[in-house]
């Protein structure tokens, strides 16, 4: 059950930072040159936690180190 929560939270906070992305690139201007491209690398690890959270429970339930 943990791990359906986690995996869920991660996808939020990857979904989270890809809509605040889009959002600063629209406004554009000042906000835009500052925000856009951080928020795009939060994305980035984000998404790189959130492949990590994925995984784990597919190589517990395979058994690990057998």
């Amino acid at each position: 059950m943990i791990w359906k929560i986690l995996i869920v939270l991660s996808l939020l906070v990857v979904v989270g930072t890809l809509v605040a992305g889009i959002a600063v690139m629209a406004m554009g201007g000042k906000v835009d040159a500052k925000w856009s491209n951080v928020l795009m690398r939060y994305r980035i690890l984000a998404q790189a936690v959130a492949v990590g959270v994925l995984m784990l429970p597919l190589y517990a339930s395979s058994g690990g180190n057998k």
